[in-house]
Parts: structure tokens; sequence; C-alpha cells
């Protein structure tokens, strides 16, 4: 078994691929730190490499052609990062990266690695988003309807491939705050506690080889994310503004 793990040098996707190595899987590890990429390889031995910027397509592009043939059972869609601010004030071409990677990248490795799952009639697509997802999420407004996005194609997808009596799956992995770098690349400190990048790894991992759309790793984020799709967004947007501000003086 191969899988295909983006932003595979820190965090949740490092933890990913060292879950999936002690698993027995092959590994085409993708991310832009040439060193960490290269560490990895040398620590986890049988595993390709592949450097790139997915926040531009033709590096996407660049991504998929390096895996055709090689006949990859799973793709993990893990890149991404947050940026903290107002939108008025926020950089716009800061924001344009982060939807290119968060959104782009994640639609188009989705899309081209389905088509071939497809004609196998087999292969798991696990896509990284976040507990953001279920909220409306001001002072990281891009970030939150970002994840929401993957969220919702992943289900979407999914159904299509329930209905035509597919054996793809696809997880959508939904964490609140976990202990990695995201943090700081988004320049905030979490207003609670996070989990371990290993415990999210963990959950995502098991629900995609269960074949469970939705991972949620602990039970308070889990309640409180379904909880809010039952409230008004404009309550929900109150409340996650409060959260919010606690992260950084605004």
């Amino acid at each position: 078994m191969k899988a295909l793990v983006t932003g595979a040098t820190s965090g949740i996707g490092k933890k990913i691929a060292e879950n999936l190595h002690n698993r027995g899987w092959e590994l085409i590890l993708t991310g832009r730190n040439v060193k960490a990429l290269e560490e990895m390889q040398e620590r986890l031995g049988k595993c390709e490499i592949i450097v790139a910027d997915l926040s531009e397509k033709s590096e996407v592009l660049k991504v998929y052609n390096f895996c055709k043939g090689k006949k990859v059972d799973m793709l993990v869609n893990n890149a991404g990062f947050g940026v903290f601010g107002r939108f008025s004030e926020n950089d716009m071409e800061k924001e344009l990266e982060m939807i290119n990677v968060n959104i782009t990248a994640v639609h188009m490795l989705m899309k081209l690695f389905l088509r071939e799952f497809r004609e196998r009639d087999r292969g798991i697509i696990l896509n990284v988003a976040s507990s953001a997802a279920y909220l409306t999420g001001p002072l990281m407004a891009a970030y939150y309807a970002s994840k929401s996005y993957v969220l919702k194609l992943s289900a979407a997808v999914a159904e299509e491939l329930r209905r035509e009596g597919s054996r793809v799956k696809i997880t959508v992995l939904c964490p609140g705050p976990v202990d990695t770098e995201f943090n700081n690349r988004a320049g905030v400190s979490f207003s609670m506690k996070p989990i371990s990048a290993e415990y999210a790894a963990e959950c995502g991992i098991k629900a995609a080889l269960s074949g469970k759309l939705i991972a949620i790793p602990g039970l308070m984020i889990k309640l409180g994310s379904y909880g809010a799709k039952m409230l008004p967004h404009s309550l929900v947007a109150r409340v996650t503004y409060k959260m919010q501000e606690r992260k950084k003086g605004v």
C-alpha cells in the first residue's frame, strides 16, 4: 500500500506519515522544506520525496505527475495554514496564497486522484480540515471559510461515490486546536489546551481505514462542532470572535 502525504514535514502531516510508515505503508512525501523532507526520507527509509509549493497550480500538477503510475492507494491532503486578523486589514496576497493551499491544491489533487481511484474502484482520500469548518470565524474569516469548503466538498463527493456503489472512501479530519507549528505561522496562540499531533493523526487514519466520513478528535470538540450547526450564524460568530480575540490582542 502506498500513500501520498502533503505538508508532511511537520505537525499532523508528519505524524500521519510516521503512523502510516509504522503500519507498513510506502510513502510519497511532499512539502516546501527540502532539508526536513530529506531527514524524513533518511529516518523512515522506504519513501520518496518531492519538494513543492502547493500555492502554485503548476507545483500541484508536478506532484500529481510525479505520482502517476505509482499506484497510490491513499491521498492525504494535509498541507494548509491560517492567517489571523481582521479581513479588511489582512494582506490580500497572503490570504490568496492560503486559499490556494487550503482549497485549490486540495481540490485539484482530490479530483485528479479520485479519477484514478474510481477506475480501480478502490482508494482512500483523507482531507485534513478543522473544527473551524463548522463555525463562522471572525478574525480568521478566510481560514474558517477555507476549511468549511474542504468539509462540504468531502461530504458531497462521498455521497456521490456512495450512490454509485464505489468502494473509494473519503474521510475528513476536523480537529480542534492541535499542538503544531500552525499557530506560529498564523501568528496566534491557542486559547484552549491543544491535543497532540499524534492523537489527531491516529484519529484520522483509523477513520480513513474504516471508511468513516467524519473524524473529530476529542469529545468536547465533537460536541461543540455538532452543536454549532444548531445555532444561528450570527450567534456563532459572536462566540467565535470572543474565542479568537483571546489568541492575540486585537
